[in-house]
């Protein structure tokens, strides 16, 4: 009994040291991929936080300044509206297409024909770039609806929505939902057949009508890929750039002018150093937002 024991004992710990053991290959594998994340990532990280506490515009001669490129940040009231338009952009583009992509998904997944054939249609919008995109949805904007308010008789849209300081977010927000709904459609359809068709079944025998079944059994069992769309789709819109160039270029005057484009256009007009600050805070306020985030899944099965 006692041989046994030892013979089980060993082979346990033997188990568990070769499941500690790290073969040295993989480190071979993982060391190119590390070199080019420090090279292309890391490094010039670190070198623009170090240059945003100078006065360099991106060449020639610099000098320390300390905090003062961020203590301006905070009075700036380019750069406060630019976080201001970011962030509330971001929640209404998170909102239309997890809303429109989710209806979308319980459509595609129901019993209708060719519905393998419109989920292709669904999903080109994903494979065209986004300027592409932004360029026709500028003239569709710039033309053929102003042509189609007047033709109703809608006054507000006789003139074209990007040139309404008031507005024009509206427009974007409809063009980077186009082109995100499908993405977020795909996850959300991977979820819905995901769900047993017995809970339907049964829900069905039990007299719950369609709306009850979608807002109780539906919506419960796929909230993980709820979470997830959240996450993705609210991380990406905050970095929110080609779109906006295309339709509107940030205006009317700075309208819609988000914090990436912020720092691109102080790149290239010599503010390095300054849009180095904000691209630091922008970095920091990224960081936050996505430790809050995992906060909030931490301990849960995200998928269940």
């Amino acid at each position: 009994m006692s041989t046994t024991t030892t013979i089980v004992t060993g082979g346990k710990a033997a188990a568990r040291r070769s499941t500690r053991r790290v073969e040295p290959i993989y480190y071979l594998f993982l060391l190119p991929t590390l070199a080019l994340f420090t090279l292309a990532i890391t490094v010039p990280g670190v070198i623009g936080i170090f240059f945003s506490f100078t006065d360099s515009i991106g060449l020639g001669e610099w000098n320390f300044t300390g905090l003062t490129n961020y203590i301006a940040i905070f009075s700036d009231p380019a750069i406060l509206q630019a976080y201001l338009f970011t962030f509330g952009f971001s929640v209404a583009t998170v909102v239309v297409v997890n809303v429109a992509a989710f209806l979308l998904a319980v459509g595609l997944t129901s019993q209708i024909r060719f519905k393998k054939a419109l989920r292709t249609v669904f999903v080109i919008p994903m494979v065209i770039s986004g300027i592409i995109i932004a360029y026709v949805f500028n003239f569709l904007f710039s033309n053929s609806v102003p042509e189609a308010g007047a033709s109703l008789g809608i006054p507000w849209l006789e003139t074209s929505l990007l040139a309404n300081p008031d507005l024009a977010w509206v427009a974007i927000v409809i063009v980077t939902a186009w082109q995100a709904i499908p993405g977020t459609l795909l996850i959300y359809i991977a979820g819905l057949l995901s769900v047993p068709g017995d809970v339907y079944e049964a829900a069905g025998l039990d007299g719950a009508s369609k709306t009850q079944q979608l807002l109780r059994i539906t919506l419960p069992l796929v909230a993980g890929y709820v979470v997830i769309n959240i996450i993705l789709g609210f991380k990406g819109f905050l970095n929110a750039y080609d779109i906006i160039v295309g339709l509107t270029g940030g205006g009317p005057g700075t309208a819609t002018r988000s914090v990436a484009m912020s720092i691109i256009l102080g790149f290239n007009g010599g503010d390095y150093a300054y849009q180095m600050a904000n691209a630091a805070l922008f970095f920091i306020v990224a960081v936050v937002i996505s430790l809050l985030q995992l906060s909030l899944t931490r301990g849960r099965n995200t998928l269940s």
